[in-house]
């Protein structure tokens, strides 16, 4: 596939840890059934509570080697080491297929990816924290991040930051109920025009 015809939009959302994304895609399905949830591959074990399929297609390193050998992926990247995320042409396909917009909620650099690939067919959204020490406290109050773990995701974040100029909006998130708002009107505008 090399490129989207017409009407095959989708909707890109990116975002350090820690900022709200979560939040804001489990809002966006909710409220907008038009939107279908581009379920990514991944190369890492599942961890407690995700189903394949839904989660994530979860696969081996050789498995995700062989759909980039095939051009299976819009996009793919080694993400932390050793750990691959793509999105799969498929996926795409099917969430058109019925009619939908694949809603894609992916890593900064795939994120630019598939806007490159797609153009003007893919409205990017870029989600952050209001500040680097407000993201620092969000992590930490997930309980789930070592010290080591903790600091590796806030220098993650603060190169992921340096990029969100590049993307079609960037949104603050300062209080998850206006950002949200904010996404939702965003793309509506974006479905519309």
């Amino acid at each position: 596939m090399s490129g989207s015809a017409a009407g095959e939009r989708l909707i890109i959302i990116t975002a350090p840890s820690g900022s709200g994304k979560s939040t804001l895609v489990r809002y966006l399905l909710r409220e907008m059934p038009s939107l279908a949830f581009s379920v990514s591959a991944c190369t890492r074990k599942p961890r407690v509570g995700e189903v394949d399929g839904e989660s994530y297609y979860f696969i081996s390193v050789h498995a995700f080697k062989e759909h980039i050998a095939h051009n299976d992926f819009a996009e793919y990247e080694m993400v932390y080491e050793g750990k691959y995320y793509g999105t799969l042409n498929s996926e795409l396909t099917r969430i058109w297929n019925n009619q939908q917009y694949p809603l894609v909620d992916i890593d900064v650099k795939g994120a630019l990816r598939l806007k490159s690939k797609f153009g003007n067919n893919a409205l990017s959204l870029f989600l952050k924290a209001p500040s680097m020490a407000e993201l620092e406290r969000r992590l930490r109050g997930r309980g789930t991040e070592t010290e080591e773990s903790l600091r590796e995701r806030l220098n993650k974040a603060e190169e992921e930051l340096s990029y969100s100029d590049r993307f079609d909006a960037c949104i603050i998130n300062d209080e998850i109920e206006v950002a949200c708002e904010e996404a939702h009107k965003r793309i509506l505008k974006f479905l519309t025009d």
